[in-house]
């Protein structure tokens, strides 16, 4: 009888943590236990560890699956290049989303240090133009400083026929922006962009069905102030991607001197 009464106790101190995870997994049904966990601990303040969440998202059928047979195999190509300050390495890269109207291509720049959002573009076509408006945004927002648009900044992309072009070429010189390639069957070689856009399919571009390119591109203008905003990210240590390009960024005098 007592160990029956302990029991139903702990069930009764588990629920109110189940009906929050519930919710933030209606939210956010690609979530792993560890960003809920993240969610749990930095967002509502609740002190719980990982291995009860994981426990009571196993038990009650919220785990997500591991899609082994996704993963990209590693190739001995060149090592990705790992940014130590923000606005030095930025990546560019491209999806598609069918809407009743068509296909969207949205192009996004994502700023390797902070994971953080820097630049988009929403269009029906996917020329070096709309590449080189997503750039063009990016360096706008990072860089506002008169004489200082671009500079240090490398960008990494495929080899495209976008970023590749003599038109995204040129723009790329004329910002500052020193361009890189992947290397060829590399599939990690951009990982870090890849892996940002699939984030915003999973918590936004697939939980809904939309109706033409200017109803996705309202979403996703509303939708990335957001995350750089608000997105517990675990390779920052669970900081937002502003909180952390705030803690790193130079002191407003250096770039005025470097201008």
């Amino acid at each position: 009888m007592k160990r029956r009464r302990t029991s139903a106790r702990v069930i009764e101190l588990n629920e109110p943590i189940v009906e929050r995870i519930r919710a933030i997994k209606a939210e956010h049904p690609f979530w792993g236990y560890r960003r809920v966990w993240a969610h749990l601990r930095y967002i509502d303040g609740l002190e719980v560890n990982k291995k009860r969440v994981y426990r009571l998202m196993k038990l009650h059928g919220l785990t997500v699956s591991a899609k082994t047979r996704l993963k990209a195999k590693r190739t001995s190509g060149r090592p990705k290049p790992r940014p130590t300050r923000p606005n030095q390495w930025w990546g560019i890269d491209m999806t598609k989303i069918q809407t009743r109207s068509g296909w969207v291509y949205v192009v996004v720049v994502l700023d390797w240090h902070t994971k953080k959002f820097v630049g988009s573009h929403v269009g029906s076509r996917a020329t070096s133009r709309d590449w080189l408006a997503a750039l063009e945004r990016a360096c706008d927002a990072q860089f506002p400083v008169s004489g200082v648009r671009g500079q240090g900044v490398s960008l990494m992309s495929d080899n495209g026929c976008q970023p590749t072009s003599l038109a995204f070429m040129r723009a790329c010189r004329t910002l500052g922006v020193d361009q890189a390639f992947t290397s060829y069957n590399n599939p990690k070689g951009n990982a870090d962009t890849e892996r940002s856009i699939r984030t915003m399919k999973e918590e936004l571009l697939w939980l809904r069905e939309w109706n033409d390119e200017h109803e996705v591109a309202d979403a996703i203008a509303h939708w990335m102030p957001d995350f750089n905003e608000h997105y517990l990210h675990s390779a920052l240590g669970y900081k937002t991607p502003n909180a952390f390009e705030q803690q790193h960024l130079p002191a407003p005098s250096t770039l005025l001197n470097a201008a």
